[in-house]
């Protein structure tokens, strides 16, 4: 096999590519063996990559032998061209303040959502996102938020897949799915309780450039407290709703 690789047809550049995909949230930390096995890489071929790719920092090993995403790939990353994050965190950092709740922001990637920004405090109710995190969408209020907004044919064409359960809770008959989609869109935000996680419900809103959801601000509390969550929604709009403003006008401006 060509540079003792188990699929000969792959290009240096794409087993380059498939070693920094086998890092997810869910497991950022990974062992050379691990890293070939997500790959379907030979040992020595991910060996030899992985060097290389530690050597330019788009790797970083730990003192145990595990590799992590490196710093040069935060660097690149600062360059992404989209003032989302940049005009959301000062909203985001006030709905915190104001509430004292988690608070996030999500974008749609395919079929799941992306969390980009998160604001969060000691006292919070722990939750299971994270920055640079993805979740199914309809479990999750920001999913159902941006899912809510979505064309028909991609709404439809979601809900004609297996749907993900993740609680006991978790909504995931299409009819009724459809129909809770139907109310999001009809009041301008989602509520979720327990469908994600037990003991955390969730309200979220779209963030909407036109008619197009280019995000959702989401906001987490405790289920103990899921009656405080309708006081928490007003916030919550008039914050998307400043998001939305504040990015149209700054995608509307020229380049430098």
């Amino acid at each position: 096999m060509a540079g003792g690789a188990r699929d000969p047809g792959r290009s240096v550049t794409s087993r380059a590519l498939a070693i920094l995909g086998a890092f997810d949230a869910h497991q950022p930390r990974l062992t050379l063996t691990e890293i070939a096995e997500r790959t379907g890489m030979a040992l020595s071929t991910a060996h030899r990559l992985v060097g290389e790719l530690e050597e330019w920092r788009a790797l970083r090993r730990g003192a145990d032998g595990r590799y992590q995403i490196g710093r040069r790939l935060w660097e690149l990353g600062q360059l992404v061209p989209d003032p989302l994050q940049e005009v959301a965190r000062p909203w985001l950092q006030e709905l915190f303040g104001g509430t004292g709740e988690n608070v996030h922001l999500a974008v749609r990637d395919g079929l799941e959502v992306l969390y980009v920004d998160k604001v969060y405090g000691k006292r919070a109710v722990p939750i299971v996102s994270r920055t640079g995190a993805r979740l199914p969408m309809h479990p999750t209020g920001v999913g159902k938020a941006l899912l809510a907004f979505e064309p028909g044919w991609f709404v439809s064409s979601y809900l004609s897949r297996p749907l993900e359960r993740p609680t006991p809770h978790t909504i995931t008959e299409p009819g009724r799915l459809a129909r809770e989609l139907t109310q999001v869109r009809a009041q301008g935000y989602a509520t979720t309780h327990e469908e994600m996680t037990l003991g955390s419900c969730s309200a979220a809103a779209p963030v909407l450039a036109g008619d197009r959801p280019v995000a959702a601000v989401g906001i987490v509390v405790s289920s103990r407290r899921v009656r405080e969550l309708p006081r928490l929604v007003d916030p919550l709009l008039a914050v998307a709703a400043r998001i939305a403003g504040d990015y149209r006008a700054a995608v509307s401006r020229p380049f430098p």
